[in-house]
């Protein structure tokens, strides 16, 4: 895997991650939406922490700076 995602990126990710972690688990989203809603949380949290998204990859993304040569 080619690393594919920037640090802003990342953060925004695990941020977003958190925010519906907390959400969920004080019980404020429930129901099929809060569970689809955490597994969106999960797949976040897990494409920053090794810094791949499929997603970029299909749509030819990419928000990773390069490094200079």
């Amino acid at each position: 895997m080619k690393v594919n995602m920037g640090s802003t990126d990342k953060i925004i990710r695990v941020i977003v991650a958190i925010v519906i972690s907390v959400l969920y688990f004080t019980g404020k989203i429930t129901g099929t939406l809060g569970i689809v809603l955490l597994v969106l949380g999960g797949v976040f949290l897990v494409t920053s922490l090794i810094s791949f998204c499929p997603l970029y990859t299909i749509f030819g993304l990419n928000t990773c700076k390069k490094e200079p040569m």
